[in-house]
C-alpha cells in the first residue's frame, strides 16, 4: 500500500503547535510519557498471550529499549509489546480530536496566560496526550509498529506542521518503535541533550524506576564512556554486570530497579518513589494527597498501594469517567480501572492491588461475582475511609483539601453503601449556621447541641446564600440552634436514607411541624396557641379553600419570627427540589402539595385576619391571599405560580399606595 498523507483536524493542529512552542518548563516529561505508553503495551501483550494461545507472540524477554545517536541527533524508544494495527495508528495516533482536546487547549492557554507553569505541566497526562509531548523536544517523530499476530506493520511520520504520513511496512518487528529527531540543545529553554546517557539515566531513575519491565539503555554507534556524565553517576544503576575482558560500554544497561513498590518494605521506599508511581498510573502531575498501604495475609493474600489525589479530575462526574484501581495477580498486570475493587463513591482513588490467589484469566464480569474480589472491595473501602478519619485529626489541612475536592462524591456512598454509612458520616463535614467559612463535622455539631435538643437540623437548597436567607431558619437563629446548610444535589437524597448519627436523627427545618421550646415554654405557650388557633380558624380555612389548587393546608407557624409566611413539606413528602432531581433523571414522581404556614404575629397576617372578619367577600382579599402564597415561594427561591399575574398584582397594589 502506498504512503498516504493526512491532515490533522483543527484542534489537533492547534495542540501540536502549542506543544512545539510549548510553555512547559519541564520538557523531561516527554520520556516519562513514552515509557509509560511502552509499559502499557507490554502489560497488554503479556495479558493477551495468557488469554490467547494462538497469538504466537514471544513474551520471554519483554523490555523497553532506549538508544541515542548523538551524531544523527536521534533518540529511539522501542518496546516489543502488543503494537498497533494500521487502523489503530490512524485512530489513536493520527487523530486527537476527542472530547478532551478542547478542554486541554483551554486549560493550557489559561495556565499560560496566568504564568502557572506547574498547572500547565499537569495537563499532559491528565488529558491523555502524552505521545504528543515528544514534539516539545523533536522536530520530527517517526513511529513504526506491528501488532502481535499481524503480518504487516505501519509507519507514521509527522513534523507537527499539520500533516502526517502513514504507510504499510512488510518487515516491521513486533511492538512499537518511536524515533525522535531531536531539536538542538538549548539550556535557556531547558531543552537538554537527550542523547546523553547520563541524562537518560537521570530521567528514568526519577520517573520510571518502578516500571515492572526492564528499561535498557542500548549503546549508540561507537559509543564509549559518557564524558559529560558526573563522575559518580557514569556507571550507577547498571544491572548488566561486568565480566573480565568485557567492554562495559558496549553492553546494554538496565536503568530501572523493576521492583514493585507495593511489595517492598515500607522503610525501603521513599515518598518520592510513591509519588512517581502515582503519577505513572494516574497521569497526574501533582503529588497525591495521601498514600495508603495495605497488606492482607492468611487464607487470602493481597497487597494494595492506594493514592488519594490532591485535586478532583474535571471529568469526575461525567458518565465516561474511568474509575477503579489497577489489578495485578502475582505481579502480572491484569487490567486497568478495575471497578469491582472500589465502590463508585470512591472512584477517584488510584493505585494498585496485587492478589496472590486469583486466576490470571479473569474478566470484568467474573470479577463482579468473585467472592475474593468482594472481600477486597469491602476491605479497601474501609481502609480508605479510616485513613480519611485519621487525616481529620492528624492533618486537618489535608482533610480540608480532601473534603473540598471529593466530599460531594463521597456522600454518594450514603445512598447505597449501608455497611459503611456510619463511617462516611463520621468523615463528612458541612457548612452550618455556626460559622461563615469553616465547615463542621457531625461530631462537632453534636458537641454543640443545646440542652434538650434531640435532632440534627438541616436545610437543603441550591446555594448557601439562598439557604441562609430562608425564613425557615428564623426561629432557629433566634434560639441559637445550629442548622446544617446542605447545597449539593446528593444532599436532597441521602438525608432521607441516613436515619441518624450518634443516636441523633436528621430533621429538616422545612418539613413537618417544628416546636423548639422547652417543656416549660411549651406549657406556657399552650393556652396562647389555643387562643390564636381559635382567632385565626376562619381565615385559615378560607385561605386553604382559596389556595387549594396549590397547597394542602394552611396553618399557623412556630418557626417564623419575622417573615409573614413560608411553605413547608409534610413530614414524609418529597420536597420540590427532590422532585426536580428525579425528573431530571427521567423518573416521574407525583407532585406533592405543600403546607402554607402563617406567622400570626406579623402585621400582614394579622391585618388579613381582621379584614377577612370585617369583609369576607372582598375580592381584594383573595388577591392578598394569592400574594402571600407567592411571597412565600419567592422567599425560598422558587418562582411564583404565575409570574406575570404576580407582577400585575404587585404593580396594582403599589399604585394604590401612591
Amino acid at each position: 500500500m502506498p504512503t498516504e498523507t493526512f491532515e490533522f483536524q483543527v484542534e489537533a493542529r492547534q495542540l501540536l503547535q502549542m506543544m512545539i512552542h510549548s510553555i512547559y518548563s519541564n520538557k523531561d516529561v516527554f520520556l516519562r510519557e513514552l515509557i509509560s505508553n511502552a509499559s502499557d503495551a507490554l502489560d497488554k501483550l503479556r495479558l493477551e498471550s495468557l488469554r490467547d494461545d494462538a497469538l504466537g507472540a514471544d513474551v520471554s524477554d519483554l523490555h523497553i529499549d532506549l538508544q541515542a545517536d548523538p551524531e544523527a541527533r536521534t533518540l529511539t524508544i522501542r518496546d516489543n509489546g502488543i503494537g498497533m494495527t494500521r487502523a489503530e495508528v490512524i485512530d489513536l495516533i493520527g487523530t486527537i480530536a476527542n472530547s478532551g482536546t478542547a478542554a486541554f487547549l483551554r486549560n493550557l492557554k489559561d495556565a499560560g496566560d496566568a504564568g502557572d507553569t506547574a498547572a500547565a505541566e499537569g495537563l499532559i497526562g491528565q488529558f491523555g496526550v502524552g505521545f504528543y509531548s515528544s514534539f516539545m523536544v523533536a522536530d520530527e517523530v517517526s513511529l513504526l509498529t506491528r501488532r502481535a499476530g499481524e503480518r504487516q506493520g505501519t509507519r507514521w511520520v509527522s513534523s507537527g506542521a499539520g500533516t502526517y504520513t502513514v504507510e504499510t511496512v512488510d518487515d516491521a518487528p513486533q511492538g512499537t518503535s518511536i524515533v525522535l529527531r531531536l531539536k538542538p540543545e538549548d539550556a535557556e529553554d531547558r531543552l537538554y541533550d537527550y542523547t546523553s546517557p547520563w541524562k537518560l539515566r537521570e530521567i528514568v531513575k526519577r520517573y520510571s524506576d518502578f516500571i515492572t519491565w526492564p528499561i535498557r539503555l542500548i549503546p549508540g554507534p561507537g559509543e564509549g564512556r559518557d564524558e559529560n556524565a558526573p563522575a559518580d553517576d557514569a556507571d550507577e544503576g547498571t544491572e548488566a554486570g561486568t565480566e573480565e575482558g568485557t567492554d562495559d560500554a558496549a553492553r546494554p544497561e538496565t536503568l530501572n530497579s523493576m521492583k514493585a513498590l507495593w511489595a517492598r518494605p515500607r522503610d525501603e521506599v521513599g515518598e518520592e518513589e510513591y509519588h512517581e508511581l502515582y503519577k505513572h498510573i494516574s497521569h497526574d502531575w501533582s503529588d497525591p494527597l495521601e498514600t495508603i498501604r495495605l497488606q492482607a495475609e492468611g487464607t487470602f493474600e493481597y497487597q494494595a498501594l492506594l493514592f488519594i489525589p490532591s485535586h478532583a479530575p474535571q471529568d469526575l462526574f461525567l458518565q465516561g469517567y474511568k474509575r477503579g484501581v489497577q489489578l495485578y495477580v502475582k505481579r502480572v498486570f491484569i487490567m486497568d480501572d478495575c471497578e469491582a475493587l472500589m465502590p463508585q463513591y470512591l472512584r477517584f482513588v488510584k493505585g494498585v492491588v496485587d492478589a496472590q490467589d486469583l486466576s490470571l484469566n479473569v474478566s470484568r464480569e467474573i470479577l463482579q461475582q468473585d467472592r475474593q474480589i468482594q472481600l477486597m472491595h469491602r476491605r479497601l473501602a474501609k481502609k480508605v475511609l479510616s485513613t480519611v478519619k485519621d487525616m481529620m485529626t492528624a492533618h486537618p489541612e489535608r482533610y480540608a483539601t480532601f473534603w473540598r475536592e471529593f466530599g460531594r462524591v463521597v456522600k454518594e456512598g450514603l445512598l447505597g453503601d449501608f455497611e459503611n454509612r456510619d463511617a462516611i458520616l463520621a468523615v463528612a463535614s458541612f457548612a452550618t449556621t455556626h460559622a461563615q467559612e469553616e465547615p463542621t463535622t457531625l461530631a462537632q455539631y453534636v458537641e454543640r447541641m443545646k440542652d434538650g435538643q434531640e435532632h440534627i437540623y438541616y436545610l437543603t437548597g441550591e446555594s448557601r446564600q439562598s439557604v441562609e436567607n430562608s425564613p425557615h431558619l428564623e426561629a432557629f437563629r433566634d434560639r441559637g440552634i445550629e442548622v446544617l446548610l446542605l447545597t449539593d444535589p446528593v444532599d436532597e437524597v441521602w438525608v432521607d436514607t441516613a436515619p441518624a448519627f450518634d443516636g441523633k436523627q436528621f430533621r429538616s427545618v422545612a418539613k413537618g411541624e417544628i416546636d423548639l421550646g422547652t417543656s416549660e415554654e411549651k406549657e406556657q405557650a399552650e393556652s396562647e396557641r389555643e387562643q390564636q388557633q381559635e382567632e385565626f380558624a376562619k381565615v385559615l380555612g378560607w385561605m386553604a379553600e382559596r389556595l387549594s389548587d396549590h397547597v394542602k393546608e394552611v396553618r399557623l407557624s412556630s418557626r417564623l419570627t419575622s417573615s409573614p409566611a413560608c411553605l413547608v413539606s409534610d413530614t414524609h413528602d418529597v420536597t420540590p427540589a427532590l422532585e426536580n432531581l428525579y425528573r431530571a433523571m427521567g423518573q416521574e414522581v407525583p407532585h406533592a402539595k405543600r403546607i402554607l404556614e402563617l406567622n400570626p404575629a406579623h402585621p400582614l397576617v394579622a391585618g388579613l385576619r381582621t379584614s377577612h372578619a370585617e369583609r369576607p367577600d372582598d375580592a381584594a382579599l383573595a388577591e392578598t391571599a394569592e400574594l402571600v402564597h407567592n411571597l412565600a415561594l419567592l422567599a425560598e427561591g422558587s418562582e411564583p405560580v404565575d409570574p406575570a399575574r404576580f407582577v400585575k398584582l404587585m404593580a396594582d397594589r403599589l399604585e394604590r399606595t401612591l
